[in-house]
């Protein structure tokens, strides 16, 4: 996948000089609520202009590259929207080193009537943009969270869903497990071509869609933001919204009417959120067990 990365700095003066001029300033930092992995600030800028900043530890600028390289990702398809990028980069600072991301500071407006409708329509179409090639993953890793995920290019889906997406997840949380659930999550991943099916075509997804990643833009349109992009089974991104309280009954209903689904959708959906739940069991702790061991035990007994 050819990708054009925003431009990288060393410093976050630079990067405003660049983008503002030389006689930019900083007037005013505000910090923004929302998130558990990075801070949030809107700077505004002595020009007038407002600007949306995320910033994290220095070694962690990966996170922000990654997360450029996927709105970029969605952005090329031209079917739905996301901030406008600005730049990435790195600044020492005065007291301590931070990575950065700067985008476009978007204000919320009040959602449009067809609001679920259209954000269904318009996720169909990513998931139905063309891709560049027949392989699975992405040209590079990224995050889930705060986990790193692997997007090796796979030529198999099911192969990949397997090797790259369950297989690490149940490594990482394996002190959690009892020998039984080993022996249930090996006879899953053994046999995962009983359950799954290889897509149509793949997709672009986003990775990480639920209620929190989707924001209503200043002309009342869904906007989709922190990505975690690979192509993929556009089953993935619908399963998810379904994980967590799920979207608008419109939503659904739009979306069905672009994308074909394929026959057993529903039997996949617990399958396809498993590596959500375990991704959870990693990062927050054993609350999430049970979840895990219910959907591997619906599969294998």
């Amino acid at each position: 996948m050819n990708i054009t990365l925003p431009p990288n700095y060393n410093s976050l003066a630079q990067a405003l000089v660049d983008l503002f001029g030389t006689s930019v300033a900083i007037v005013q930092t505000d910090r923004v609520s929302g998130g558990d992995i990075n801070k949030a600030y809107a700077l505004t800028l002595n020009n007038g202009k407002r600007i949306f900043m995320k910033a994290n530890a220095k070694q962690n600028a990966a996170f922000f590259t990654a997360e450029a390289a996927g709105l970029t990702a969605i952005a090329n398809t031209g079917a739905i929207g996301t901030p406008e990028i600005l730049c990435t980069g790195t600044d020492d600072g005065e007291d301590v080193g931070y990575s950065f991301l700067l985008l476009k500071y978007i204000e919320s407006g009040k959602k449009r009537a067809d609001y679920w409708e259209e954000l269904g329509r318009n996720l169909a179409a990513m998931h139905d943009a063309p891709t560049q090639d027949k392989t699975f993953g992405f040209f590079q890793d990224n995050f889930v969270g705060a986990r790193p995920q692997i997007n090796t290019p796979c030529q198999s889906w099911i192969s990949f869903f397997r090797d790259y997406r369950l297989a690490p997840q149940f490594k990482a949380a394996d002190s959690y497990f009892t020998s039984s659930d080993r022996e249930k999550i090996t006879k899953l991943l053994d046999h995962l071509e009983d359950f799954l099916v290889e897509p149509e075509h793949p997709s672009l997804v986003h990775g990480d869609l639920w209620n929190g990643n989707v924001m209503c833009g200043p002309d009342g349109k869904a906007m989709l933001i922190d990505p975690a992009c690979y192509i993929g089974h556009a089953e993935v991104d619908l399963a998810m919204t379904e994980l967590f309280g799920g979207f608008s009954p419109a939503f659904y209903e739009a979306y069905r009417e672009v994308h074909h689904l394929q026959p057993g959708y529903e039997n996949r959906r617990d399958l396809y959120n498993l590596y959500q739940l375990l991704n959870h069991l990693n990062l927050f702790g054993p609350s999430y067990l049970g979840p895990v061991q219910s959907i591997v035990a619906e599969y294998v007994g």
